[in-house]
This record gives C-alpha cells, sequence and structure tokens, in this order.
C-alpha cells in the first residue's frame, strides 16, 4: 500500500465526513464504496451516506443531547450536518432531511473533489500499510470481517436493528389524521393517527399475535436488540401498555379540527393512543412511521397497521425491515483519539465502534478523518474535551468495561457532573451546553496555535 494518500473504507455518514475532512485538510484520500458491486441488507440505492433506518437526526436544540452534537459538528465544519441543514424538511423539533436529495448531493460532491478518488469496489482485508480509516458500518463484509476479527483477536458484538416503513402520503387518510406536533412545538410537521380504546387493543392484539420473518442466516436466539430501536412488535410484547408510554403515547398532541384538548371540557376527545407520521422528503409525498422499527412479515405488516385508524388505506413504498448490527469491543481496542492501540495508523469510526444514531457517526467521521489528515501531515492526533458531547462519547466507548459494553447513543448521562447541582432539566441541559460549546472554541483555538489545520479553522 503506497503512503501518497490515506485509505478510508466505507461511504456511510462516517466514511463521508472522514474523506471530506482529509480532503479539507489538503490530504488526497481514496474512499472505498463497495455499493453497488456489492450489495447489504439495508441499503437501497449506491448513494454516499445513505440514511437506511429514518430521514431523522434527531432535536434540533442545542440543549438536547443530538442537538448540542449537531451544533458542535456545525461549530467545526461538518458537511454531514451541513448538508442536512441545506436539506431539512419540517419535522417539528428535529431535524430531518429529504434523505435523496441529502444523499445525491453529498455523493456528487465527494466525487468531484480533486483530492477524493472515489473507487466503487469491495475492500476483503485491512491494507498491511498506511494511514487506513476503518467505517464500514455495521454490515461490514463477510471477508472484511474475519480479517478484522484476526487483527483484533477479538469477535464481534452484536444486536439487531430495524427500520420503519414509508407510506405514500396520498394514501393516509386526512379525515382521520390531524398535523400537530407535539405541545405545538415548532412546525407542524407530523401526521397523527388517533386511537380510541378499543381501537388500540384491538391493534395491540393482532400485532403480538403477527407473524414474524425468519432472521435469515442468524439464528433467534442469540438475537439481542438495540434498547433504542426495538421492534414495534417486540415492544407490545412487553405489556399491554407499553407502546402507549412509548412511540404510540398521546401526550402533548391536538387536533385542532376537534378543539382544544387542553381545556378540561375536552377532556373525553383526547385519544388514547397516537400513531406519529414524519415527513419524509420536502413535497410531503412520503412519510415514516415513527417508532415502527420491525420484523413483521411483509404480508402482515400491511394487515396489521392498515388496522391503524387513517391507514386502513395505506401504500407502502418500502416495508420494515431488521438486519444484524455488528460493532467492535472498542473499549479493549480504541483509544479516544479513535486511534487501534494496537496500530495508531489505523482509525475507526461510526456505528463499527459501536456509537448510535446518524449525528454520532458523523462526529466519529470528523474525529477520525481529522485524525487521519494529521498523521499524515506528521502532527500529533486529538481527542476532544469531555466537557464536550463529541468528546464524552468517545471517551465513553474507549472505556466503558468491556464486558458489557454495548452500542451508546449521544446522552447528557455521559457528560461530567457540572459543578453546582441543579434540578430543572432544561436549566441543567443549557448548562452543559453552554460548557461544551465554551470549551470547543478553547480547545480549538489551543490547538490551532500548536498545529494549525484547515479542518480546525
Amino acid at each position: 500500500m503506497t503512503q501518497d494518500r490515506v485509505i478510508v473504507i466505507g461511504g456511510g455518514l462516517a466514511g463521508t465526513e472522514a474523506a471530506w475532512q482529509i480532503a479539507k485538510a489538503g490530504v488526497p484520500v481514496t474512499l472505498y464504496e463497495m455499493r453497488p458491486v456489492r450489495t447489504s441488507p439495508a441499503h437501497h440505492s449506491q448513494e454516499l451516506a445513505e440514511l437506511v433506518c429514518s430521514n431523522s437526526f434527531g432535536a434540533m436544540s442545542s440543549d438536547r443531547a443530538a442537538g448540542l452534537l449537531h451544533e458542535e459538528l456545525r461549530r467545526l465544519g461538518s458537511i454531514i450536518i451541513g448538508t442536512a441543514d441545506q436539506h431539512s424538511v419540517p419535522a417539528g423539533g428535529a431535524l430531518a432531511v429529504d434523505r435523496g436529495v441529502f444523499s445525491a448531493e453529498l455523493t456528487t460532491t465527494l466525487a468531484n473533489h480533486p483530492l477524493i478518488e472515489l473507487r466503487r469496489e469491495e475492500v476483503t482485508s485491512i491494507p498491511k500499510e498506511g494511514i487506513v480509516v476503518l467505517t464500514t458500518g455495521p454490515l461490514t463484509s463477510p471477508q472484511l470481517t474475519e480479517d478484522l476479527q484476526r487483527f483484533t483477536g477479538l469477535e464481534y458484538m452484536s444486536f439487531f436493528d430495524a427500520a420503519s416503513p414509508i407510506i405514500v402520503g396520498e394514501s393516509i387518510n386526512k379525515d382521520i389524521a390531524f398535523l400537530a406536533s407535539r405541545y405545538d412545538k415548532g412546525e407542524a410537521a407530523y401526521l397523527n393517527c388517533p386511537m380510541n380504546k378499543e381501537q388500540y387493543l384491538n391493534f395491540y392484539q393482532e400485532l403480538c399475535q403477527a407473524e414474524q420473518a425468519e432472521l435469515k442466516d442468524f439464528e433467534r436466539e442469540t438475537a439481542k436488540f438495540f434498547e433504542g430501536c426495538l421492534p414495534i412488535e417486540e415492544l407490545a410484547q412487553r405489556g399491554e401498555d407499553t407502546m402507549r408510554y412509548g412511540p404510540l403515547k398521546p401526550v402533548g398532541l391536538f387536533d385542532a379540527r376537534l378543539g382544544d384538548f387542553r381545556d378540561p371540557e375536552n377532556k373525553d376527545k383526547r385519544p388514547y393512543a397516537v400513531v406519529q407520521l414524519r415527513q419524509e422528503d420536502k413535497a410531503g409525498q412520503l412519510w415514516n412511521m415513527v417508532g415502527f422499527q420491525t420484523n413483521l412479515r411483509w404480508g402482515e405488516q400491511k394487515r396489521v397497521f392498515r388496522l391503524i385508524p387513517g391507514l386502513e388505506n395505506a401504500e407502502f413504498v418500502r416495508m420494515g425491515v431488521m438486519h444484524r448490527n455488528t460493532f467492535i469491543n472498542s473499549p479493549e481496542l480504541l483509544h479516544p483519539s479513535l486511534q487501534f492501540k494496537t496500530r495508531p495508523t489505523l482509525l475507526a469510526a461510526g456505528q463499527l465502534i459501536g456509537t448510535e444514531g446518524y449525528t454520532a457517526a458523523a462526529a466519529g467521521g470528523w474525529l477520525s478523518g481529522t485524525n487521519a489528515a494529521r498523521l499524515f501531515l506528521g502532527q500529533e492526533t486529538v481527542t476532544l474535551p469531555e466537557t464536550m458531547m463529541m468528546g464524552a462519547l468517545f471517551d465513553f466507548i474507549s472505556s466503558a468495561s468491556p464486558k458489557h459494553f454495548q452500542p451508546m447513543p449521544p446522552n447528557f448521562g455521559i457528560l461530567p457532573q457540572l459543578p453546582q447541582r441543579i434540578r430543572n432539566k432544561r436549566e441543567r441541559y443549557g448548562q452543559y451546553r453552554d460548557r461544551a460549546l465554551a470549551n470547543l472554541e478553547l480547545w480549538r483555538s489551543q490547538v490551532s496555535q500548536k498545529s494549525p489545520t484547515p479542518s480546525l479553522s
């Protein structure tokens, strides 16, 4: 392997971000993406940075964990978040995108960059020389998986992940479904399908009895679900009211056509449960079933989900699917700089390392790409302050208990405590945000003074 460029393997969110940050630092990079030469069970296109499960990056507000991560990346020049901002679609308080346009633009941008070589071919083994960034994600190809296991001496850890169905907007009964965001927060960008108690119990019973798809070549008894992305049928099996306190909770949702539900006189009009649909594209032609990750057989999905009021004639453009996610035991293998302990010129990012969520993948891509460029330029690699959401996340995945390690999404629980206890949660999260962003600017200034690079300017 030649030493004249950095190699990035995997063209998902992390790989796209890593390749961009490397090129932004003035370093040549080759980005390998196996699609369309080899496909995966979850992808539907050959575009870079395809969003396979949802079109939402999570809460926008910077006093929310995902929103703070957005803002940190925004200030650090993330191409993923910058493009998401540019192609956002209404989603109440969330940052959601027109996923087709989003991925297509990133693909074009990277393919046309003079320092980025995009190669459409499968990499079956880790290059033994040079600076390499692994961003192959949870569906790493079998041969590369075997090579990574040989390199680390450890088996992959795994859980099962699922995606929600997508419905044609014109097929939704708007006489029943109403447009609103919870507590009227932000633009009304969710279609809400209300259920009374009888409708909910009928749906619950049919969902519990519905037939699930086989897990292909996986053994069902070894399946573990990630708690942040449970299939809806798995959630239903946990109890009659579990969905009503989860994705189907009716709290804060008001149908203006029936009056104000907050008025005590209208309390009997409040729905027993609500299924939410989030806008998938700018035109509002496609709608994602929020929280309806599923492994039901496709015929069963149509039968059971059409029991939901407003979806009696739903047309599905994509059915829900479930697939196996694999990740390495990062606490044993990685530094918080995302370098492998046994080979500092090999870095990794994305769901492969046990971070969870789109924005966390972009964050890992930013750090691994930045450090790969710094290695190439003969500079010291960097770690981020633990008071930043990015820094806390990468500190966690590199220092957690290896025995009980599971994927971690961004959350305020991993940040160091504030000097003084603040009982009000909104105020406390605001203090976390203010500290994180102040420390980001201080850290960036200090690093730039020692060894300036374009990615930190």
